[in-house]
């Protein structure tokens, strides 16, 4: 039998909310999901320890890091509560210049609170876009709260998470601007947290290998994409860490998923199927 990893999966989430929308997991699917990894077994990895298994260092066989990418208020509110019932953590890719600065909120492990209402992912663009960002965003002192509870580490997801070659026909501005953007989130969370990571995922997925370089003479090592269909295997290159989007379904769904995205043999069959039917959609 197996006693350390071959692959560990990355598990990508942004909501877990009961304000139905894109890219959003229901409470109860949440509970479900993370109830179904305790009780198989399963080990919530830190990000330390994800990069030492990369590195290859020894780790559990049933492994996986759980990953949440913006910061929103629905992470405090509904997902902590579950992985701090069951012992989990998860690590929090923080979009540092939209988090507000008042008191922590209710959150649905406190018996009797009355929690804030949450806003669905479109809601939460827009509430952010018309400078309402703390209806849809986390505070700072949600965010200590969390650490110091050992649910949530947290690490960079940008300050703006501002897709600056969208905005910036020239290059060398779009690089000036994205290594503004890196340095002052590196800044925020010293500044908040005391300490900063080499641990960074990219806003909207995107990145090129100039993005790579600026954010690694910044000081990151560890790159988390948005792309699904690949292994995190020891010795791999910490600049494209692989992540599953997790679907709104239920402790099942997810067990099984996990076990084509780790399998030594059906895994890369899977991934080399799942994109060649995506290559078949581009086509059509």
């Amino acid at each position: 039998m197996t006693t350390t990893a071959y692959c560990v999966p990355v598990l990508m989430y942004h909501h877990v909310s009961p304000a139905a929308g894109s890219l959003t997991t229901s409470p109860e699917n949440f509970e479900c999901q993370i109830a179904s990894l305790a009780r198989r077994g399963y080990r919530s990895l830190t990000a330390e320890q994800f990069a030492d298994f990369l590195a290859g260092a020894p780790t559990p066989a049933k492994s996986v890091l759980i990953t949440f990418d913006d910061g929103y208020l629905d992470n405090w509110v509904y997902a902590h509560p579950v992985l701090q019932k069951h012992s989990m953590q998860a690590v929090l890719f923080l979009i540092t210049g939209l988090v507000g600065e008042d008191v922590a909120r209710p959150h649905a492990g406190q018996t009797g609170a009355e929690v804030p209402a949450v806003l669905g992912h479109l809601q939460s663009k827009a509430a952010i876009a018309s400078g309402a960002a703390d209806l849809a965003m986390l505070r700072w002192a949600e965010v200590r709260a969390m650490q110091e509870a050992g649910t949530f580490e947290v690490h960079s997801h940008t300050h703006t998470h501002q897709r600056w070659d969208l905005t910036d026909d020239v290059r060398e501005v779009c690089l000036k601007n994205l290594t503004q953007d890196l340095s002052d989130s590196r800044a925020t969370l010293q500044q908040q947290l005391g300490s900063v990571s080499e641990h960074f995922c990219w806003p909207q997925g995107y990145f090129a290998q100039d993005y790579v370089a600026v954010a690694q003479s910044v000081g990151f090592k560890y790159f988390y994409t948005t792309v699904a269909h690949g292994q995190n295997l020891v010795g791999v290159s910490p600049a494209h860490i692989y992540r599953v989007a997790v679907r709104n379904r239920g402790g099942a769904w997810l067990l099984l998923r996990i076990w084509f995205a780790a399998h030594p043999m059906v895994g890369p069959l899977y991934n080399k199927w799942k994109l060649w039917k995506r290559a078949l959609r581009a086509k059509a």
